[in-house]
């Protein structure tokens, strides 16, 4: 009988112990995710930011000090996604660009409307991101996806993926040590 009591406690027992560590692990990774992506953009936003990590370039070298503090933390088959996108100011990310005449007022760009071509490609968009990290007073934006197995197989017990995501973003604004391009304001013509 005992035998059987014992049975029935130490199978939710065991899950209880393992999710807490499944847990547990998760939120060190993004802790740790979220530590390196802010130590890494305040170090990328000076006029001349020195990195240890290899790489010819400003963007291969913040990526790979990234790379260099997530990947020991992480399971070897661990996927890790970092994007770069830079924009003129803080109220760029995620919006379109700034309408400056809207001849019909409906709020969407129509052909005759003029906008402010915040990433200076010659059309509107609806996203102003520029790749890169942009230069002197741009709001470089950084986000950082690591796709992982569990630790422990216990998802098949209470239904969840075989992996998880963690997902860290931030954005800073590159020290002004130079002037910023204003953006040209484009229309397009009536036809």
């Amino acid at each position: 009988m005992a035998a059987v009591e014992f049975g029935l406690i130490l199978v939710p027992f065991c899950l209880l112990i393992l999710g807490g560590l499944e847990l547990a692990h998760q939120i060190y990774v993004r802790s740790v995710v979220s530590g390196a992506l802010t130590d890494v953009g305040r170090r990328a936003g000076v006029e001349d930011p020195m990195f240890a990590a290899a790489g010819a370039t400003l963007e291969e070298r913040i990526e790979n000090t990234l790379r260099d503090q997530i990947e020991p933390i992480v399971s070897d088959s661990a996927q890790i996604r970092i994007s770069t996108s830079n924009f003129y100011d803080f109220s760029g990310i995620g919006n379109p660009e700034k309408l400056m005449t809207d001849h019909n007022a409906n709020g969407a760009f129509d052909i005759g409307d003029c906008w402010e071509d915040l990433n200076e490609n010659g059309r509107y968009d609806t996203d102003t991101g520029r790749a890169g990290i942009g230069g002197a007073d741009d709001v470089v934006f950084y986000r950082v996806e690591v796709t992982q197995n569990h630790l422990f197989p216990i998802q098949a017990f209470i239904g969840l993926s075989d992996s998880y995501t963690v997902v860290a973003e931030t954005a800073v604004r590159n020290q002004p040590y130079a002037n910023q391009k204003t953006p040209p304001v484009l229309c397009v013509e009536t036809s």
